[in-house]
């Protein structure tokens, strides 16, 4: 493999791929031993990686640069022939479930693959190539208004993760401005942003409609791997989070108020953990890059070695700079077996938090696409991912003096505060999720009071001084999980579990808690939600017991 930074990308033919799968279920049908019928399934899943090489490739370049015009048009044609590929492979899969030899697949990949594949039969259909097409094209908009919207704040011009880090700010009056420039520079882009959700609202309804779903929510959790839970448990989840989770952190923010000597906490107070500041990593990109080159190395080997090949190839774009791509992610280029992990850099403690988060995505991802044949088995659903991604955060605790010198201990109590306090706001995203779709809101008034109604609950704490915007129910707006991939946001709560779960292990021992998430790390996408809890020695959060349980744990700890 080459630097990340000389990779050659061409466009692949999506038209000969379509051929291609046409030709391997043609073959596989007629194939006469299980030999002959592996290579036709090998080889068509080579050219799937080499066409997904080629759409990751464009997908991360046009993140970094949602401005470029050449990388913009090849996300377009993604978009368009995606759908189709889709569709086309339904018939293989369907000669697949049909082959004489599917027993012999199954022995060999496994029965969770087989029931992957049954799942993508039922949501490929013609009629939905159209509206999946269009909705690609409205998340592709959105990142583009977001990535390019930024003011002037006190003589900078910033966009808003340079605002988020105002927000930090030791002087109040600062932190207020940060907050209303943040909040107006929403409300700029607010009407445009309004009515490209209400057209996804309507797409996705349409699309569930269409396939015989009897709502959305039945549908994106079947796209989304949830066989072995439904929304009635996730409901229930959210209600252990109310019980168990909002009163303490309700009691934390009291204390957090106190410890900055202020009478009210105002949203633009919730970031600033200490009134001398929070810890700030030090060190430009590269020395951090370095300190985290050390950390992974002493870590452990396996660890050493990923890193080690991550600054190799430059699988790394962490800087914000205009016209960026908001958030943060970790993706993989199958075909070079390799992680790339994307990021906005804004000065903050969170900048330390991409080293270790995505970095944890990507060992997962690095670690079982190496025991892995299939890529498409390299993840897991969501809810598992993100357990190597936020256990990674805490196994790395004991490296956090490379970043914050002598503030280490600052960073790591803010830390863990910060992992408890967001579990709230993920089941406020979520369960908004859960209303717009149910009740079909595509009026930008009624989400907005929905949100609104949903922060008094599970956020009770949260005031925005009075900002008109934002005491509305504007503050939805700015999570891109909504917008761009829906559902996908309570599994960051179900994952944390996991992994504070994991911090209560570490501290009696270390090393045969890592073993168990390394196990659970190499699996990747191989056997059920259930299945790879019990291989990492996890408990299930929907088990009555194990919320109260790891939070009382962690709770000791603050």
């Amino acid at each position: 493999m080459e630097h990340f930074s000389n990779l050659t990308y061409l466009r692949p033919d999506g038209k000969a791929l379509l051929a291609e799968i046409d030709k391997a279920a043609a073959a596989l049908a007629r194939c006469e031993n299980y030999a002959g019928a592996r290579k036709i399934f090998l080889d068509l899943n080579r050219q799937q990686e080499h066409f997904t090489t080629m759409g990751e490739l464009a997908y991360i370049r046009n993140s970094i640069n949602t401005l470029d015009a050449f990388y913009e048009k090849e996300m377009e044609y993604f978009h368009n022939v995606k759908p189709n590929i889709q569709v086309e492979m339904k018939k293989f899969h369907e000669a697949f479930l049909k082959s004489r030899f599917l027993k012999d697949f199954e022995n060999e990949f496994g029965s969770y693959y087989i029931h992957n594949v049954r799942s993508r039969i039922r949501l490929a259909d013609q009629c939905n190539v159209e509206l999946q097409i269009r909705e690609s094209a409205l998340t592709q908009e959105y990142s583009k208004i977001v990535a390019s919207s930024q003011t002037d704040f006190h003589g900078e011009t910033l966009n808003f993760y340079g605002l988020l880090k105002k927000m930090q700010c030791t002087e109040r009056q600062v932190r207020k401005e940060a907050m209303e420039a943040w909040a107006a520079l929403y409300e700029s882009i607010s009407g445009k942003l309004d009515e490209i959700y209400s057209e996804l609202i309507d797409i996705r309804l349409k699309m569930a409609e269409n396939l015989g779903f009897s709502g959305y929510e039945e549908m994106v959790f079947l796209q989304n791997k949830r066989y072995t839970y439904t929304p009635d448990d996730v409901a229930l989840f959210r209600e252990q989070i109310l019980r168990y989770v909002v009163p303490l952190c309700r009691t934390l923010f009291e204390k957090q108020k106190e410890r900055l000597g202020i009478e009210t906490l105002y949203y633009y107070d919730e970031s600033l953990i200490y009134p001398e500041g929070n810890a700030v990593p030090k060190g430009s990109k590269d020395e951090m890059l370095a300190q985290a080159g050390k950390m992974y190395r002493e870590l452990s080997e396996e660890t050493g070695i990923f890193f080690d090949c991550m600054l190799q190839y430059g699988l790394f774009d962490l800087e914000t700079k205009p016209g960026k791509q908001q958030g943060g992610y970790c993706t993989i280029l199958p075909e070079y077996k390799a992680p790339f992990i994307f990021s906005n850099f804004n000065g903050t403690d969170a900048d330390v938090e991409v080293l270790t988060h995505e970095a944890g995505h990507a060992f997962q991802a690095f670690e079982a696409s190496r025991k892995i044949p299939l890529s498409e088995q390299v993840f897991s659903s969501e809810e598992v991912d993100e357990i190597p991604s936020m256990t990674m955060e805490l196994f790395t605790y004991p490296w956090m003096e490379l970043f914050f010198g002598d503030q280490a201990e600052k960073y790591r109590k803010a830390h863990l505060w910060s992992e408890l306090q967001f579990i709230p706001y993920i089941a406020c995203v979520d369960e908004f999720q859960h209303r717009v779709y149910m009740e079909r809101l595509t009026d930008s008034t009624g989400r907005r009071k929905v949100w609104r109604e949903l922060e008094k609950k599970y956020l009770p704490w949260r005031n925005y001084d009075g900002n008109t915007f934002l005491e509305q129910g504007g503050f939805w707006m700015q999570k891109l999980h909504i917008f761009v991939c829906p559902f996908y946001y309570i599994d960051y709560a179900l994952a944390r579990i996991g992994s504070l779960e994991y911090y209560e292990r570490m501290a009696d021992d270390f090393q045969a808690t890592w073993k168990d998430y390394h196990r659970l790390c190499c699996a990747g996408g191989t056997k059920s939600y259930p299945e790879l809890l019990a291989l990492g020695n996890l408990s299930s959060p929907f088990k009555e017991g194990t919320v109260k349980k790891v939070i009382e744990a962690v709770a000791k700890f603050l």
